[in-house]
């Protein structure tokens, strides 16, 4: 499940994510980011368009 490509983080937003996937009760820091990320795609994947997309990314503030 984890083979996959890898993606690098910052030191300190790798010890926050370890911190908390521990105090979750994640197996792993993987377990948790993986979970997170389906978690966040699965509520722009419901969205009807593109651009209802662009607004919940720009309401994120991941695009500006």
């Amino acid at each position: 499940m984890f083979g996959g490509p890898k993606v690098k983080l910052t030191k300190d937003l790798f010890e926050r994510v370890k911190k908390y996937s521990a105090l979750a009760g994640y197996s792993s820091v993987d377990e948790f980011v993986v979970h997170a990320l389906e978690k966040e795609l699965g509520g722009l994947e419901d969205s009807a368009s593109e651009e209802e997309i662009k607004k919940k990314l720009q309401g994120l503030g991941y695009i500006s």
